[in-house]
């Protein structure tokens, strides 16, 4: 297993880890690739890497989860960021063929911040 950190500088952004999970599978690796995130304000997909379609996944999530009006928000005012993280997913399943990830033309494996900014870590796990 490999871990990396992601640092986010906004409370809801889309960053692009693509290139930093390939980085970490051996060259022989064939199976299946999981990134897990190890956080509940945090996920995980797989989409289409463009500026504008990252910044409208993350407007999204802020008008599907409105910001107030949470009960869990009395403890410490983070709600939405947990709800929307439950939305999004902690985990993504790849294939991989000959130490590569076998992503389609357009996917991207996409880290999805909604609690920022924070460091957060990435697990990637090849089977």
């Amino acid at each position: 297993m490999a871990e990396f950190t992601v640092e986010t500088a906004e409370k809801t952004t889309v960053v692009d880890i693509t290139d930093r999970v390939a980085k970490t599978l051996p060259a022989d690796a064939e199976g299946v690739c999981t990134v897990f995130v190890r956080h509940t304000t945090a996920g995980v997909v797989v989409n289409e890497n463009e500026h504008r379609l990252r910044e409208d996944l993350a407007n999204g999530l802020e008008t599907l989860v409105p910001d107030e009006g949470w009960s869990h928000d009395t403890l410490d005012g983070n709600a939405d960021s947990h709800v929307r993280a439950i939305l999004l997913g902690e985990s993504v399943t790849v294939p991989v063929r000959d130490g590569t990830l076998d992503l389609g033309r357009w996917q991207s494996v996409l880290f999805m911040e909604c609690d920022g900014p924070r460091t957060r870590s990435v697990d990637v796990l090849v089977h």
